[in-house]
């Protein structure tokens, strides 16, 4: 493939790679002749080989191994669990060369990472945070490092890792080269682009914001009280096959595994209250058929790689739009279906505006009936939210309604003790308490 070396090419055909993905054509040759690349992208595409191979292809013509505490090219990403991801492919990769593949990320010891470096990497992989620690401790050294990838750039900006970008950038060696890969382009992100590349060639695979075309999408109307019966509902329709189900709060997201535990399924979740072990041993069992429904937040929404994942389902829509591409992105892997289903309560009406806004799709009605837009749920939830129209709300069941087997809401627009981000108004008012004498 595009005339690399046999050994990196039997690698990946052993991996069952045959032909070269769109932005692999494209970047591979630019990255092989020293250019910078700015690559715009959605997941999923093989963004991964498409600075991996190239990078490798480099690095082997190079003499000498690397020195103890240096590196010769760094990857930074924003997740852990997508640093493990592009450390897994990689190694797969560069499997029976002299090129030496490490990772760092936190949640893990620090100590065994120093001890890691002390003899030196041909590629580190790393999250920003735990890469300016190891710095600091004078455990690692940057500047041999000539090539710098940024990949998921823009979710790197989301969660505020600008500051230690701007400083790992200098520690590097020069000339350098830097591939940088985002699936939208904002402002802020061409500021970025313009601050770290020389003179970059772009490409483009698909349109940012634009979902694979290999997923279909549908969405159904479902007051939030009613959502995880609903979403019991689907899943039985396809029980065994992988799910992903997204939802935006780590309690919620828990309280919801242990619910479709509950209910006969191999749930598993991760999250932001999960330690790294915990998380690690979540994806293993998703990635082993062990679990067959995995719920996350958007923690999750980037670095996830499983091949086998054909439904995706946004139990609550992002307050990102961007985020639900990447979501949903988690499916139709490497050219396989897809499916991404959505549950929209009242509440969400102005997320999913956004959401085909940034599309430029209309996301078909399965079921359900539309109803009149209400305040989103707050950040933190409680509080009961201002009620602007009708159905869709989440009060109390009428007369032969469904069961609620994932307890009451609380009334409030966020919260309480409904399903994640609780009911949506139009439930009992909470009594109040009389005051001790």
């Amino acid at each position: 493939m595009l005339g690399l070396n046999p050994k990196l090419m039997k690698n990946i055909a052993d991996a069952g790679f045959d032909k070269a993905t769109p932005i692999q054509a494209q970047a591979i040759p630019l990255v092989l002749q020293g250019t910078d690349v700015m690559g715009l992208a959605q997941t999923g595409t093989g963004k991964t080989a498409a600075f991996g191979l190239p990078m490798a292809e480099l690095l082997m013509d190079q003499i000498g191994k690397p020195m103890p505490k240096t590196v010769k090219a760094l990857v930074l990403a924003p997740t852990r669990e997508l640093v493990n991801q592009i450390c897994d492919n990689l190694k797969i990769y560069v499997a029976g060369t002299p090129l030496k593949v490490n990772s760092v990320v936190g949640g893990q010891s620090i100590n065994k990472q120093i001890n890691l470096l002390q003899r030196g990497t041909d590629i580190l992989v790393a999250t920003p945070g735990r890469l300016m620690d190891l710095v600091d401790r004078k455990a690692v050294y940057l500047d041999s490092a000539k090539m710098l990838v940024l990949d998921e750039a823009d979710q790197m900006l989301d969660m505020g890792f600008i500051h230690a970008l701007r400083k790992i950038a200098p520690l590097l060696g020069t000339p350098r080269q830097t591939m940088l890969f985002s699936a939208t382009m904002s402002k802020q992100m061409e500021e970025l682009a313009g601050a770290f590349l020389n003179n970059p060639k772009k490409i483009q695979v698909s349109a940012p914001g634009k979902a694979a075309d290999k997923i279909k999408q549908s969405l159904w109307y479902e007051p939030q009280a009613y959502k995880a019966d609903k979403l019991v509902e689907l899943l039985s329709e396809h029980k065994g096959d992988q799910a992903i189900v997204f939802g935006r709060t780590k309690h919620g997201c828990e309280k919801l595994m242990k619910f479709l535990v509950a209910q006969g399924y191999e749930a598993v979740s991760i999250h932001g209250n999960k330690s790294q072990n915990q998380r690690d041993r979540a994806l293993n069992a998703f990635k082993k058929a062990e679990a067959t429904v995995l719920v996350a937040t958007d923690v999750a929404a980037r670095g996830i790689d499983i091949p086998d994942v054909r439904y995706v389902y946004n139990f609550e829509l992002p307050e990102v739009a961007e985020n639900y591409v990447h979501r949903i992105g988690r499916t139709a892997r490497a050219g396989a279906q897809g499916e991404a289903i959505a549950l929209v309560s009242a509440q969400e009406i102005g997320y999913l505006r956004q959401i085909q806004k940034v599309m430029k799709f209309t996301i078909p009605v399965a079921g359900g009936r539309e109803p009149m837009e209400e305040d989103p749920p707050k950040r933190g939830g409680g509080g009961g939210g201002r009620r602007r129209g009708g159905g869709g709300g989440g009060g109390a069941p009428k007369a032969g309604g469904k069961p609620r087997r994932f307890g009451k809401p609380s009334g409030g627009a966020g919260g309480g003790n409904g399903g994640p981000g609780g009911g949506a108004g139009g439930g009992k008012p909470r009594r109040r308490r009389k005051p001790a004498a």
